[in-house]
């Protein structure tokens, strides 16, 4: 029987495994940020361990980052905390890329870009989020902060291995669906919980045909369904996109790579624990309504009716539509919007600016709309001012922000304020997310551009 693309990478990486306990699993990237390593490296120095193999460690704040300036982070425990990473990596000898220098944003968005995270690898990271890199091909994981520390001290970690799950996009996708629109789809109808224990391999011609930006999207929502890893096949379209990127092999060493790389694939006899399909021409823009990225609906459709929730499942449904302010049975297209955010691991990269720009590009920003533009990182930004984006942007009312997690979560200045409704393209919508009693509709970069200009919930295919 074959392989399945998750089974080719774990099984290269184990180092050993424990009777009736977890498999030892050597990890080749581990990515440390401000807020989950603070207390890892104390238990390395409490024991007086060095970092194993510090080469292998990355390291960046980004949660804390203000996006209006960098000069100074006014909080006093965030600002805690970024100085006590510059300091930890500085004693552990680990690569950092200090707030406000260009190798510096969202490190979901800068391992990608840098060719950091690399097909057939395995990486970790405390965050949940991390799954964002299995779109290269690898093994990504969250992990918490006593994991880090094993990493730190041994590049290994202790872990079960998960079951596999294929979940495959056949077809064509409708215009002004986005990778964002996929995942969202997927979590509608696989609930928050439906991958939990899996590892999840997207496939099919939808996914086949998606941009690098798009499948890291995708990816980067794997967690919102429970799953432990979300990862897509390396293909031309991979390699394309890591060459020539600055930590990616040159010359050489390039082609020795790729032929190792087009070696990681599901097997055509391999099987997996678990398999769906959907048909890309059933996904159309989509908006969510609820307190977590399941509960949504497509733009045009309405919040579901009472009777058609599960009896056992009622109080739960109302008590989100209570935080939300919405009712059942409501049309949400058309609900006005205070907060428009672009932005996150999961939109902060060019093609999301893109696709923003193209729908203000001649119109204006609208009034009653607060709008913050985040880029995922100092590469995207400069890509942005090098494409002109950033004077479309300005014309149609818009400031062009600095990069950080921004508004994705209530950790920097760029909090919604209570009661208010965000529309953002971050990847949760949980309560107090985004700020205390802040509401929260998560939707693609079309679908923030649309609401950003028109000042309601608006389907982009409208405009």
């Amino acid at each position: 029987m074959g392989k399945t693309l998750f089974d080719k990478i774990w099984d290269a990486h184990v180092v050993q495994n424990v009777e009736d306990g977890p498999t030892q699993l050597y990890i080749d990237r581990l990515y440390a940020h401000e807020v989950t390593s603070p207390q890892a490296f104390d238990t390395l120095r409490d024991k007086g361990i060095k970092a194993f193999r510090p080469d292998h460690i990355v390291a960046m704040p980004d949660h804390n980052t203000p996006s209006d300036q960098q000069e100074r982070i006014d909080d006093p425990v965030g600002r805690k905390q970024v100085e006590t990473l510059a300091a930890n990596c500085n004693e552990f000898g680990i690569k950092h890329f200090a707030m406000g220098t260009k190798d510096n944003g969202i490190i979901h968005v800068v391992g990608p870009e840098k060719a950091l995270s690399l097909p057939g690898m395995t990486i970790v990271c405390g965050d949940s989020h991390t799954s964002t890199h299995g779109a290269v091909g690898a093994i990504a994981m969250g992990i918490g902060t006593s994991e880090v520390a094993q990493v730190l001290a041994s590049q290994c970690i202790l872990q079960s291995k998960p079951k596999t799950m294929r979940i495959n996009v056949e077809g064509e996708l409708p215009e002004g669906t986005t990778a964002k629109d996929v995942a969202l789809y997927i979590m509608a109808q696989m609930t928050t919980s439906g991958a939990t224990g899996y590892a999840v391999e997207y496939a099919g011609s939808a996914v086949r045909n998606m941009s690098m930006e798009g499948r890291l999207t995708l990816s980067n929502l794997s967690i919102e369904m429970g799953s432990r890893a979300g990862l897509i096949a390396p293909d031309e379209t991979t390699f394309a996109y890591l060459k020539g990127r600055e930590y990616a092999p040159k010359g050489e060493a390039w082609d020795a790579a790729v032929t190792k790389w087009k070696e990681l694939y599901s097997d055509a006899d391999a099987v997996f624990d678990k398999e769906v399909t959907y048909r890309a021409e059933d996904i159309v823009p989509r908006i969510t309504y609820g307190t977590n990225p399941g509960a949504g609906i497509a733009i045009d459709e309405c919040v579901p009716a009472l009777d058609s929730i599960p009896e056992e499942d009622r109080e739960q449904f109302l008590g989100m539509l209570d935080y939300m302010q919405f009712q059942p049975g409501q049309k949400l297209e058309g609900t006005p919007v205070d907060y428009c955010f672009l932005g996150a691991c999961t939109n902060g990269r060019i093609e999301d600016f893109r696709a923003f720009a193209s729908v203000v590009k001649g119109r204006k920003k609208a009034d009653n709309v607060v709008a913050w533009l985040v880029p995922g990182s100092w590469l995207v930004r400069q890509q942005i001012i090098d494409e002109g984006i950033d004077r479309i942007l300005e014309e149609a009312g818009f400031e062009l922000r600095l990069p950080s997690c921004s508004s994705c979560l209530a950790m920097n200045p760029d909090k919604v304020p209570a009661g208010k409704l965000s529309i953002s393209t971050s990847n949760r919508n949980f309560v107090g997310r985004q700020g205390p009693g802040a509401r929260t509709v998560l939707a693609s970069p079309l679908v923030v551009a649309a609401s950003a200009v028109t000042g309601v919930i608006t389907d982009p295919r409208n405009l």
